[in-house]
């Protein structure tokens, strides 16, 4: 492993065990085997750390998500896809999710929430558009997306919260039964 990979498999550990603020550098650098230097070298400070780890990390749940949420004029059936597809990363990916929940939920002003705040954005958006599209198949959704978009990020974020800290399992029966329990307060 090269030094770079290192320094994020370290610190993603460490940042989603005990949160980006309890985290120092020297910590960082000492579980890497490394010096500051060439933590320095690689991301510029700590919170180029975090950005770097978001962006690698972030950038393959986006696109997973970005295909499933591709509406085909059946709103179970796309729900159905972007859950599973958060469900599988998540449950593949539990070290950074954990960490990302844990940034979203930060003091507004802190860096952790400032680093995956704009990767949120990009999630609600993603969702947004799908609930734009579905509107125009399900008049009663119409001027709803940005609720909808929410809701079903609150959902699913709650379901893989409870799977990180081992309450539930992320399954294909689970998922069939968030969003038909979604799904009734749209159609409502």
């Amino acid at each position: 492993m090269d030094n770079r990979s290192n320094i994020l498999l370290h610190a993603l550990e460490l940042f989603s065990a005990r949160g980006y603020d309890a985290v120092g550098v020297q910590e960082i650098v000492d579980t890497a085997g490394i010096t500051k230097p060439t933590l320095y070298h690689y991301f510029g400070s700590k919170l180029g750390l975090l950005n770097a780890i978001c962006e690698e990390h972030f950038s393959i749940l986006h696109k997973a998500i970005q295909q499933a949420a591709e509406y085909q004029h059946n709103v179970p059936l796309t729900l159905n896809r972007v859950a599973a597809a958060y469900f599988s990363y998540a449950d593949e990916n539990k070290v950074f999710y954990r960490m990302l929940l844990s940034a979203w939920f930060a003091p507004p002003d802190s860096d952790a929430f400032k680093a995956v705040s704009r990767l949120n954005e990009r999630q609600q958006q993603l969702l947004e558009n799908l609930f734009i599209e579905a509107a125009k198949d399900h008049g009663n959704m119409k001027g709803r997306h940005q609720a909808y978009a929410a809701t079903f990020l609150g959902m699913v974020n709650t379901y893989i919260g409870l799977s990180l800290n081992g309450y539930i399992q992320l399954n294909r029966e689970l998922t069939y039964k968030a969003v038909h329990q979604f799904m009734h307060g749209i159609f409502s």
